[in-house]
């Protein structure tokens, strides 16, 4: 349980990180803004059409100092939130995220994590205790999860993502792209139950959270998996999962996975994220998504960093031959053992030789699993990257946002970037197009991405099987 941080002026702070983003213009204070300029809204907390305000006030002004002091540890700094004229006193604030943190130097966007139970325990802003507030690195659309989770939830349980601006100490610090938190909450609202056990893989250039089977000693798989609820039993659910996905030949594997996997969730969640070609995702980092095991012993796959997704793959582990990933960013995969993409071409049936991922080398080896795979990989290409149907989306935040983004002084990236990364004609990409933090991190225009990866997998011979129904 985090504790709250000391108040005053000296507070311990600490650097802003290694390394500031790229292409980032030099911060500036935003606007001065007060609750009593703001109409209260009466849409859910993430209604798609509205750009909530959220005021967070601290002590002390120096409330960055002291959340940099505090990142990485359990301790939080405590501020009144204030939302649609109500105020949620003692609220527990801390900064989040590894690279999206460790690459933003002081006074530009980093992304926060707000509890609303810190004080007091029943306290809840529309029914959820935590709020995720991320800066957007490396996405100058703002848009990649809020996407990838509009598109997720047409198929199968993902967290809801929208837009939200946030004032800090009367100061406006601009738009957040506001996440779900993945919790008992989450849980219940997708499984009408609030049981279960819960793990988090987090973020790591080096993966390993794939579900390899490393014997039967829980160590192994606790520097991996970060229990959020559950028990040794679960442990050792998680541990006979892994063994069956590795050991079980293929032409018992489906039988045999059935009762302890939802298969055809799973399915669901892997053609998502080689479709969208999630750069942070399972089939390049075995990372970044979170577990849920039901009250009937069945696991799920939930996704969980979406940031960089629609794109040409970037990232940690794209790095160049014969080495690790970016400058100051652990390294990746071996070369030999990483995908080479050309832009879109990243093909559906990538990592089925990849024992280090067995929920692609192993489910997709079997071939009616890989048949029902490639119709849902058909499916996303066909119904969801159509333009005509995700065009629509994009131009709907792209007004809601487009001024406040203009506006924002704290911002990660450029107001050229956003609108030509959500325009209707984007320009030609240039060298440097969108580039946060690591080499790699290229971001192409939604619209070229949605229309080039849509025509590869639906000219792809791989996947031209039959529609998901």
């Amino acid at each position: 349980m985090r504790g709250p941080g000391p108040g005053g002026p000296g507070a311990p702070g600490g650097p802003g990180g290694p390394g500031g983003e790229r292409k980032s213009e030099p911060p500036t204070p935003g606007i001065r803004i007060s609750p009593a300029e703001v109409k209260p809204e009466s849409t859910t907390l993430y209604a798609p059409d509205t750009l909530r305000t959220l005021f967070l006030d601290f002590e002390n002004a120096d409330w960055e100092a002291e959340l940099e002091a505090f990142h990485d540890t359990d301790v939080e700094v405590p501020a009144t939130l204030t939302v649609d004229g109500r105020s949620y006193p003692g609220v527990g604030i801390h900064f989040r995220g590894m690279s999206s943190y460790m690459m933003v130097s002081a006074g530009h966007k980093r992304s926060l994590n707000v509890s609303l139970d810190f004080t007091k325990k029943k306290q809840r802003l529309d029914g959820y205790k935590t709020l995720n507030l991320l800066n957007s690195s490396g996405d100058g659309s703002f848009l990649s999860a809020v996407l990838y989770s509009h598109i997720a939830r047409q198929y199968i349980p993902a967290p809801k993502v929208n837009l939200m601006r946030v004032v800090i100490n009367g100061e406006n610090w601009g738009v957040y792209v506001s996440q779900q938190q993945f919790n008992k909450d989450f849980i219940q609202e997708n499984y009408r139950t609030g049981k279960g056990a819960r793990w988090k893989v987090r973020g790591s250039p080096m993966g390993r959270g794939g579900l390899e089977y490393s014997g039967d000693d829980v160590t192994e798989y606790k520097k991996h998996f970060e229990m959020k609820d559950g028990d040794d039993e679960d442990w050792k659910a998680l541990i006979k999962l892994c063994r069956t996905l590795n050991e079980t030949p293929s032409d018992k594997l489906a039988e045999a996975v059935a009762p302890m996997l939802d298969i055809e969730g799973t399915l669901w969640f892997l053609a998502l994220d080689c479709a969208l070609i999630n750069s942070d995702g399972y089939w390049i980092r075995a990372s970044d998504y979170s577990l849920y095991r039901d009250k009937e012993g069945r696991f799920h796959l939930i996704p969980g960093d979406m940031n960089e997704a629609f794109r040409s793959p970037g990232g940690p582990g794209f790095g160049p031959r014969g080495g690790g990933g970016a400058p100051g960013v652990p390294g990746g995969p071996p070369a030999a053992e990483r995908p080479r993409v050309d832009g879109v071409k990243l093909d559906p049936l990538v990592g089925l030789d990849d024992a280090q991922k067995p929920l692609r080398s192993k489910l997709l080896a079997v071939p009616d699993l890989r048949e029902s795979y490639l119709a849902k990989v058909r499916t996303i290409a066909k119904d969801s990257l159509d333009w005509e149907k995700l065009g629509p989306v994009v131009a709907r935040y792209r007004e809601l946002v487009g001024e406040e983004i203009t506006a924002d002084t704290r911002k990660l990236s450029t107001t050229e970037e956003f609108e030509n990364l959500t325009s209707e004609a984007p320009a030609a990409p240039k060298a440097e197009e969108g580039r946060r933090g690591p080499p790699g991190h290229g971001a192409m225009a939604l619209k070229t991405f949605a229309n080039e990866r849509r025509e590869f997998l639906l000219a792809t011979p791989a996947a031209d099987a039959k529609e998901n129904p």
